[in-house]
């Protein structure tokens, strides 16, 4: 006790490790960030339409624990597995979230299969056919905010070939601005679509797939955030490869500017 007074009075508690050192800032960290935004606006500007992708970690369907509190009575605590041990039937759903900057609305589409660049393009082909072609119905360009690593990394060329077969078939031309290593927070579907869903299911076993689309379905913000989400039941095979010369007829371009973070995919011409 008397060591406990002695560290109570210094205002020491016990208290875990702070996640805040990303590493060392890469030198073009906010040239790219000014370039994120001033496409972005010009986008806007021009009424075409401004994407946000990412994945979000994988969740265990079942009853299993769930991060975070709600309101409930001693009573009526909800009652969970001790342990978050999956079996072979256990379904591991992956959400991928498409967030449309200037309308403020999301689509997530929810996997149970593999994370793979294949799944990231379907994401947003089932986005583009719901949704995208139906509020921007003139539009001749889209712009794709994406992390630098994942599924929809700078260097998957799976995702650079995917995207190219996406813009012949919709006749898009395609600009991809990845966010620098270390940034991804400031992706908008971070904090725009992803927090206020966690938010909405926090402390909420996800016993099945359809609580969890409910939950998905049902977030809103007070900014009017509006969210629709499916289920992805495709089987994605992983690994898949880009052959070298295949590589050479793709038809996209790197910028001048940072060409390892930006580049545009243009559509074959018929």
């Amino acid at each position: 006790m008397t060591a406990w007074r002695w560290l109570k009075k210094r205002k020491y508690s016990l208290r875990s490790n702070v996640k805040r050192l990303s590493g060392p800032p890469h030198p073009d960290r906010d040239r790219q960030f000014k370039l994120i935004r001033r496409e972005t606006t010009r986008f806007k500007n021009a009424g075409w339409p401004v994407i946000s992708i990412d994945s979000k970690n994988r969740v265990l369907i079942g009853n299993f624990a769930n991060g975070g509190r709600k309101w409930e009575t001693a009573e009526n605590r909800e009652e969970v597995d001790v342990h978050d041990f999956p079996d072979k039937t256990t379904l591991k759903a992956v959400p991928y979230g498409i967030y449309d900057v200037a309308r403020n609305e999301g689509l997530v589409e929810v996997g149970t299969s593999r994370n793979t660049a294949r799944f990231a393009v379907d994401s947003i082909r089932r986005w583009w056919k719901i949704v995208g072609r139906k509020n921007y119905p003139n539009a001749t360009r889209l712009l794709i905010l994406a992390d630098s690593g994942g599924s929809n990394g700078c260097r998957i060329w799976m995702w650079k070939k995917l995207l190219c077969e996406f813009a012949t078939e919709t006749g898009l031309t395609i600009t991809v601005r990845h966010y620098p290593r270390g940034a991804s927070k400031w992706n908008p579907v971070e904090h725009r679509l992803f927090g206020p869903i966690t938010r909405n299911w926090s402390g909420q076993p996800l016993r099945s797939m359809d609580i969890l689309l409910g939950f998905v379905r049902g977030t809103t913000t007070q900014t009017g955030l509006k969210v629709k989400a499916r289920w992805n039941r495709r089987q994605y095979k992983p690994k898949e490869s880009v052959p070298k010369e295949e590589k050479a007829r793709l038809n996209f371009k790197k910028h001048n500017v940072i060409p390892l973070w930006n580049y545009t995919v243009y559509p074959k011409l018929k």
